[in-house]
């Protein structure tokens, strides 16, 4: 099976330095590596063609985020599976067997991500990822050993491979005919959450995503946008809602999106709580670009199979903050 890992890269020569070394040590037999830059300002380019021969760069004309960037690099890349990793993650030993054999042995698993762990503390899970990725009854993403900003400690609890609802953007394995049929990421995400809608379209479309535990990767987090980057907060909240427009069964749409509009309206009065004005800012900025992105939005339903995937019915937010389960293992 022919494996193309694929790095997308804007202006992360630092990063490039540091993490590009795991990735060709332990992919190279059997996978080729890609840089996709993102029309880079600094000397990424230079450092890859100098100290990294082997390594295969494909050039985009402008930084159009995650989404256009690799929807425009994919283009020019032919392999069997695509491996989309962020310039931040170290990668190990062996971390590429267990899902190429997944693939072979499964053809209706068309996406698959590893156990993401947390760079700065290898012991715990990382937020982007984690043991995989769910949605809960009103929207949030949350994942196995990740709730909100609590992080397990990796016990071996995910060491499993099982069905999950959506894979991290940050390790993304999806086989290449899938991601082309399905016209790729959606662009008007930019980034954030755009990994979410292709996962529910191609649940939608009768395809089966995973998560395998056997393979571990490490994930430094926020290196690209940190965390407490207003702009961040704004696109998580945006393109959260958008994808509910884009992918709820109809009859679940009104009521959960109006129940989201009152449960950001309490986050921002916690960031304001918090002394984080300008997250409670980024809320408000991030509603009002929901309301202008509606109408298109709204006419991508029309491709909406009529029966569609969704996952728990329980409140993440309820069981987290009002019940105080912090871990997967306690939501009920």
């Amino acid at each position: 099976m022919k494996t193309a890992i694929v790095i997308l890269n804007w202006n992360g020569k630092k990063l490039l330095k540091q993490f590009l070394p795991s990735v060709v040590n332990f992919s190279s037999e059997e996978a080729e590596v890609y840089v996709a830059d993102n029309a880079s300002t600094d000397d990424s380019i230079a450092l890859i063609k100098q100290h990294f021969p082997t390594v295969k760069i494909v050039q985009n004309s402008e930084n159009g985020g995650y989404a256009k960037g690799y929807n425009d690099a994919l283009q020019h890349i032919d392999a069997d599976v695509y491996c989309l990793v962020n310039s931040d993650i170290e990668v190990t030993s062996n971390w590429l067997t267990p899902i190429i054999d997944t693939f072979e042995k499964e053809p209706n698993t068309a996406i698959i991500q590893p156990k993401i762990l947390d760079f700065k503390d290898k012991t715990k899970f990382e937020y982007a990822g984690a043991g995989g990725g769910f949605i809960d009854a009103f929207g949030y993403p949350y994942c196995r050993g990740r709730l909100f900003s609590y992080l397990e400690t990796d016990n071996g609890q995910f060491n499993d491979t099982t069905e999950i609802f959506w894979a991290s953007g940050a390790c993304f394995f999806i086989r290449s005919k899938v991601f082309h049929q399905l016209n790729g990421f959606d662009e008007d995400f930019f980034a954030h959450q755009e990994e979410i809608d292709l996962c529910w379209r191609a649940k939608n479309s009768g395809h089966i995503i995973k998560y395998a535990g056997t393979s571990t990767v490490y994930h430094v987090g926020g290196a690209t946008l940190d965390s407490l980057n207003p702009r961040k907060t704004f696109l998580n909240f945006r393109n959260s809602l958008l994808n509910l427009v884009k992918n709820l069964p109809l009859f679940k749409l009104l009521p959960i999106i109006f129940f989201r509009l009152v449960l950001d309206g309490l986050a921002g009065v916690k960031f304001l709580l918090e002394g984080k004005p300008k997250h409670l800012f980024a809320i408000l900025k991030a509603h009002f670009s929901f309301y202008a992105h509606l109408p298109t939005f709204l006419k991508k339903r029309k491709k909406l199979p009529k029966k569609s995937n969704y996952a728990l019915h329980t409140s993440v937010v309820w069981q987290y903050y009002a019940r105080g389960r912090k871990k997967f293992e306690d939501l009920r």
